[in-house]
């Protein structure tokens, strides 16, 4: 089965961990609707680093850990519900159907999902999916839109 071809793609490097903070609250400063977010990457690229940007962003003012032993972290903001997904110790993608991850994407308005491919088969599309790498001391992040909204984010992106 082919993948469909990205509607929009930005590719971003940053040079430490404070600038992925900061970006994480740009992309958080565009959000106005319901989203998902997935995000890839190695360990240690920065995924929680990029969701705590984003958290931060969106009036968070706690801790932002990985929820890799719960694999969900819920936060109330005045933004709405907000849900952090770490899959990364999911042993069957089938377990999703079992703690209920359906009713989390009707409630929230923001879902990060962090490590997206041990939930294949049971995760809805992106609306962006973001891939990090570590090419060298930095981080290079890319952004690919899969639904209109997320090609309008980061249109806005690139615009700011």
């Amino acid at each position: 089965m082919s993948q469909k071809p990205a509607l929009a793609k930005a590719v971003v490097e940053l040079a430490d961990e404070a600038a992925m903070v900061v970006f994480g609250q740009r992309i958080a400063a565009l959000i106005r609707g319901r989203l998902v977010i997935t995000l890839q990457g190695d360990l240690g690229a920065g995924k929680t680093t990029l969701s705590r940007g984003v958290l931060q962003g969106l009036g968070h003012e706690g801790a932002v850990k990985s929820p890799t032993y719960t694999l969900v972290e819920p936060y109330q903001l005045e933004f709405g519900s907000v849900y952090h997904f770490d899959l990364y110790r999911l042993v069957d993608a089938e377990e999703l159907e079992y703690m209920g991850f359906a009713d989390y994407l009707v409630d929230g308005k923001l879902c990060l999902i962090e490590w997206p491919e041990q939930g294949a088969g049971f995760l809805p599309e992106a609306d962006i999916a973001i891939e990090i790498s570590q090419p060298g001391e930095g981080r290079c992040v890319t952004l690919c839109a899969n639904s209109a909204y997320g090609e309008q984010l980061i249109g806005q992106l690139g615009a700011g």
